[in-house]
């Protein structure tokens, strides 16, 4: 879903990479949910209009 592989996303996961932006607006879209709390910014997971 986000044309990238296993390693390279689990890079994003242990902290290793900073996720660029695009990913993170394909990842905010495929949950359903903001940027803000993929971040940890918030706590409400609602996307913003």
């Amino acid at each position: 879903m986000l044309n990238m592989s296993q390693p390279g996303y689990s890079k994003y996961e242990r902290g290793e990479r900073d996720i660029p932006t695009a990913i993170l607006i394909q990842l905010a879209r495929l949950y359903n949910t903001s940027i803000d709390y993929l971040l940890g910014e918030t706590n409400n997971p609602n996307r913003y209009e």
